[in-house]
């Protein structure tokens, strides 16, 4: 019987990700025995600090990558809003399966909207992005920092530590807090992370039959996913940036929405784009183009 390593972080979210995708691969090749290879990421390990403060690029992903190099792993399993743009040098994204909501959206426990939190009310995220956008839309609220995986920073709403969290649906659906919901945040408060919502397969790139986990690609899906990091790229920008950016596909066309903000939300510069399915990688690069010529460069420069 053949073996197949899928390396994952250990977080629950993580670990239902991963479980869909082994279902998936022992449904397709039931000959096969799959097998879960949980990974600790630097992102994993320094839960006291923000993401901003440890920096660099691949927190969640560069030990499952490293993994991956050495041949303890045979398909890393990543969200793909984690993994850098520019992909480490022998290794390839083969699938990005279809993506869950990208929204971001507001938990609370008093099921109260964003519109009629109160002034001062706090609202946790670990994310510049959640946090520019916020100031921006609402600059009476306090906006805080907060670390953890979902259900981490769920208890730390009903301790009450934090009035309100904004987090994203993907997550809070995957492991079945859809519940938590009280409000999807629309493209006109906080556009979501590039990526968001959706996962990269990454492999060796020399290996024999990477096109084995083709079943799993969704097409809309990746030219929505690669549109986005294009612009992030273009930007110049890691996971970690106040950019936010989302693209839809409908038949052969691809719309895109940009938004480079400062993290105290006093500037941001938003744009919308359209083209062809097929042109997902030059409109990004458009979009950024535009943005930073209208001042997005100099909120970037200032991070």
């Amino acid at each position: 019987m053949r073996s197949i390593r899928l390396g994952s972080r250990g977080s629950t979210l993580a670990l239902a990700q991963a479980h869909w995708v082994k279902a998936r691969v022992e449904e397709r090749r039931p000959e096969s025995k799959v097998d879960l290879v949980v990974i600790k990421t630097s992102g994993d390990r320094f839960t006291d600090a923000s993401l901003q403060a440890i920096g660099g690029k691949g927190l969640f992903t560069k030990e499952i990558e490293e993994a991956l190099l050495r041949n303890e792993i045979d398909l890393a399993v990543h969200s793909l809003k984690d993994l850098p743009t520019e992909m480490a040098q022998g290794l390839a994204l083969v699938a990005v399966p279809e993506r869950e909501d990208a929204r971001d959206v507001l938990v609370t426990r008093e099921r109260t909207s964003l519109d009629r939190l109160p002034p001062g009310a706090r609202i946790g995220t670990g994310s510049l992005r959640r946090r520019a956008q916020l100031l921006y839309h609402r600059p009476e609220l306090s906006v805080v920092s907060i670390r953890g995986n979902v259900d981490t920073r769920l208890k730390k709403l009903d301790a009450g530590e934090v009035d309100a969290l904004v987090m994203a649906a993907a997550g809070l659906k995957r492991i079945g807090r859809e519940e938590r919901i009280v409000e999807y945040l629309s493209s006109d408060v906080c556009v979501s992370a590039v990526a968001q919502g959706a996962l990269g397969l990454q492999a060796r790139a020399n290996d024999a039959g990477n096109e084995e986990w083709s079943f799993l690609h969704h097409a809309p899906t990746a030219a929505e996913v690669t549109a986005e990091r294009s612009f992030l790229s273009r930007l110049g920008g890691g996971c970690q940036v106040p950019v936010g950016a989302r693209a839809m596909v409908a038949g052969d066309a691809i719309t895109m929405i940009g938004v480079v903000a400062s993290p105290d939300g006093k500037s941001l510069k938003r744009g919308e784009r359209s083209g062809k399915f097929v042109d997902a990688v030059k409109l990004g690069v458009e979009l950024a183009e535009e943005l930073l010529r209208a001042g997005a460069d100099r909120i970037l420069a200032s991070v």
